[in-house]
C-alpha cells in the first residue's frame, strides 16, 4: 500500500468518526431537550423518560434540527419562546459533546 493510499484511508476512517460522533452527539443532545423539556410539562420519571424519546425520534423526520424544534416547541407552547428553545439546543449539544468525549 502506498502512502497516498494509507492518508486515504485515515482520512475516510476519521470522516467516518466524526460523522458517527455527531450523530450520536445530536441524538444525546435531542435526549437532553427532551428530558427539559418534560420537566417544564410536569412531566417525571418513566413520563419524562417517554418524552424524551419521542424527541429523539422527532429528530428522524427531515434533515436538521427544525423538526426537533417544532416538536418541543409545539409541546411547550406558551411555556417557553422560540429564543429560549434554540438557545437551550445549543447548550445541550455543547453538553452533550462533553459527555461523549468523556466517555471516550
Amino acid at each position: 500500500m502506498t502512502t497516498f493510499d494509507d492518508r486515504e484511508n485515515a482520512f475516510e476512517n476519521k470522516y467516518a468518526h466524526d460523522a458517527e460522533m455527531q450523530f450520536k452527539a445530536e441524538a444525546r443532545r435531542n435526549k437532553l431537550l427532551g428530558l427539559w423539556a418534560a420537566d417544564l410539562l410536569g412531566k417525571t420519571g418513566e413520563d419524562a423518560a417517554e418524552y424524551a424519546k419521542e424527541v429523539v425520534k422527532a429528530d428522524f423526520e427531515e434533515a436538521g434540527d427544525e423538526d426537533v424544534y417544532r416538536k418541543v416547541s409545539g409541546d411547550l407552547g406558551h411555556r417557553a419562546d422560540e429564543q429560549t428553545i434554540r438557545t437551550k439546543m445549543v447548550e445541550l449539544m455543547a453538553e452533550a459533546k462533553a459527555q461523549l468525549m468523556k466517555e471516550h
